[in-house]
């Protein structure tokens, strides 16, 4: 009796076995697909937030620096583009090296580049579109035919945003840059990030390296933030600006770094008699917490193409080292336009060539039919709370014979001279102004109006529309299939 029980029982237990190694293997299947299904997300903070999600990787992209990703992008875009109307759209690139030609964003839209993500430009110039010059200027920079199209690019756009968590666009310039020394260039070298005609953009939280030419360039455009961005070049790089805001309101430019081989922010509004028929000044521009290594040219430029004119621009809290001059103001006759109501405040300035510098005879013009009487207006131009050391001139202030620059304020002015200075600290012509508090004492054209002046050269205590802007917790999700 006893063995016929054990014996049921060891049968039983034999079917058992191999159900219970079923279940084990399906548990283990369901476990590992739970697992591939795994989501995680990340959060970064952005002017808008998307309803609408894709990686590169969904529509083929491959990260091995190797082959060519264009499509790849222009199909995502392209496919994304559906959700415009309906909570847009963000596109996510994974860690990996990204070769790629230029390509177009659409509204409503962000790039997302992940911390490790290379953008590396293609050395292709099949993959490099040429597009007509901009109608502000004329003529292309680099050439008088058109231009190569920006690596990102956009145009008629509203609510735009390229950002990361501080990943890379590398434009590989090298090729760019010995093409324009050797004068082989039929188009103008493309940019890294351009918006034409575009309301709403943001580009932040990024590292740009080697641009062709000029780094970040909104134009004729309204309502835009510049935010975190590291931007590297070689310091002998032609043409290697930083962030160009053209003909463009409302802009706030802030916690950036900046080598270059160029001005590190430069702000235009078009050429000569082009710029003047275009008409469209860049206005109500904020920079602030700026770092700029420039050996060769200005931290912040005002031109020297300011033929839209150029008003109500705010820096402070500016830091220059290593750098040719700091605020600079380029025009010429032939320019027309305007540069007025310009405010700096809380600038430090270490190793320099010049502190101040303005120049009237900036002599490049788009072309011969320029008019010589158009002759450009600078006024109300303030510095104040100014410190810096080993500068070899303190100011070389040139305005025009017959329009002279005025309205020139600076106080609250150290100036550290270097051990090989000029004899003459201070050069000064067809300008007008006042000082208070500044070391080495000025020319004569801007007398000191003694220290009860010293807080005399403004700056507006009313906040720009840009500085309203609040930003939103957006997220995505990574979906690890």
């Amino acid at each position: 009796m006893e063995l016929s029980r054990m014996s049921r029982l060891r049968s039983q237990v034999t079917k058992l076995v191999p159900l219970l190694i079923v279940v084990a293997l399906l548990s283990q299947r369901g476990a590992e697909s739970r697992k591939a299904r795994r989501l995680d997300s990340f959060e970064y903070n952005a002017i808008s937030c998307r309803a609408h999600s894709a990686s590169i990787t969904d529509f083929g992209g491959v990260g091995d620096g190797k082959t060519s990703n264009t499509k790849a992008f222009k199909d995502a875009i392209n496919q994304l583009s559906q959700y415009s109307s309906d909570g847009g759209a963000q596109l996510y690139v994974p860690a990996g090296k990204w070769l790629t030609g230029s390509f177009n964003l659409i509204s409503h839209f962000t790039l997302y580049l992940h911390k490790d993500a290379f953008l590396l430009a293609s050395q292709d110039l099949n993959e490099w579109p040429v597009i007509k010059p901009l109608p502000s200027y004329g003529r292309g920079r680099d050439a008088a035919a058109g231009r190569y199209t920006s690596l990102i690019f956009g145009t008629n756009l509203t609510d735009v945003i390229v950002t990361g968590d501080n990943g890379t666009i590398d434009g590989q310039g090298a090729l760019w840059w010995q093409q324009f020394h050797k004068g082989k260039l039929k188009y103008t070298r493309p940019y890294l990030i351009e918006f034409m005609y575009t309301d709403n953009i943001q580009i932040s939280s990024l590292t740009l390296l080697n641009s062709p030419s000029w780094n970040v360039h909104p134009v004729y455009s309204s309502n835009i933030l510049v935010q975190g961005i590291t931007i590297i070049a070689p310091v002998t790089s032609p043409n290697t600006d930083g962030i160009n805001p053209d003909s463009c309101t409302n802009t706030r430019i802030e916690d950036c770094y900046i080598v270059s081989g160029d001005d590190c922010v430069a702000v235009k509004s078009g050429w000569d008699e082009y710029g003047i028929a275009y008409g469209m000044p860049t206005k109500q521009l904020v920079i602030r917490r700026l770092t700029c290594i420039s050996p060769y040219s200005a931290t912040i430029a005002l031109g020297s193409e300011m033929s839209g004119g150029i008003q109500d621009v705010r820096a402070e809290d500016i830091k220059a080292i290593n750098t040719e001059s700091g605020v600079r103001i380029k025009t010429a006759v032939g320019r027309g336009g305007y540069v007025k109501d310009i405010y700096v405040r809380g600038m430090t300035m270490h190793t320099m060539k010049w502190a101040f510098w303005m120049t009237g005879n900036y002599g490049s013009h788009a072309d011969n039919h320029y008019d010589p009487k158009a002759l450009p207006v600078i006024q109300g131009i303030n510095y104040r709370d100014i410190v810096a050391d080993n500068v070899s001139m303190a100011a070389r202030l040139e305005g025009i014979s017959g329009d002279p620059f005025t309205g020139i304020c600076i106080a609250n002015a150290t100036i550290g001279m270097a051990a090989k200075h000029k004899k003459v600290p201070w050069t000064c012509a067809d300008i007008g102004g006042m000082t208070s508090g500044v070391t080495p004492p000025p020319c004569e054209l801007l007398p000191d109006q003694g220290p009860e002046k010293i807080r005399a050269c403004d700056f507006p205590t009313e906040s720009l529309p840009i500085d309203m802007v609040e930003m939103k917790k957006c997220t995505y999700r990574i979906n690890y299939l």
